[in-house]
């Protein structure tokens, strides 16, 4: 089966050494996740991620029901992309890939995710009334984060 995509753009102006530094830190994943989503992480504190880097996290994604989530950071190259793949969780398969490039204006934040599910026969189905709708909720509530984090000084009220 194909996997399943979702692709997100996003320009925020900030330097790519800024860019990186949030990214690549682990704990600053909570501060981009929905609140409802009850997300934490598990596994030790760390500040960068690492090739061979293993995150756990816990979260409520759907009706409260709290699933455990095990990533494994597979490939780094400083300050321009890192890449997650999940080896246990709610998928049958995620890798997420964060790719960040210097722009006019600041940085380029891209994210490819290919992702499947486990019930084959019935994966389109639930990938489009469910899933693919809840990952775009979700990437939909992280731009707005960032925005608020990283706002742009040109769009700001000035009195």
């Amino acid at each position: 089966m194909k996997p399943f995509t979702l692709e997100r753009t996003q320009i925020l102006p900030i330097t790519l050494e800024t860019a990186w530094e949030f990214f690549s830190n682990p704990a600053n994943l909570a501060k981009i996740t929905p609140s409802g989503m009850d997300f934490r992480i598990t596994s030790p504190p760390q500040s960068c991620v690492y090739a061979g880097q293993i995150i756990t996290y816990s979260l409520r994604p759907l009706l409260r029901v709290v699933v455990n989530w095990t990533t494994e950071i597979t490939h780094v190259e400083r300050p321009n992309f890192f890449v997650d793949e999940q080896r246990f969780g709610p998928y049958r398969f995620w890798h997420h890939q964060h790719r960040f490039r210097e722009v006019r204006g600041g940085v380029e934040i891209y994210d490819l995710v290919h992702y499947l599910l486990s019930h084959d026969q019935m994966a389109g189905l639930i990938n489009r009334l469910f899933v693919a709708p809840r990952l775009r909720r979700i990437f939909d509530f992280r731009c707005k984060a960032l925005q608020e984090l990283f706002p742009n000084p040109d769009t700001q009220n000035v009195l």
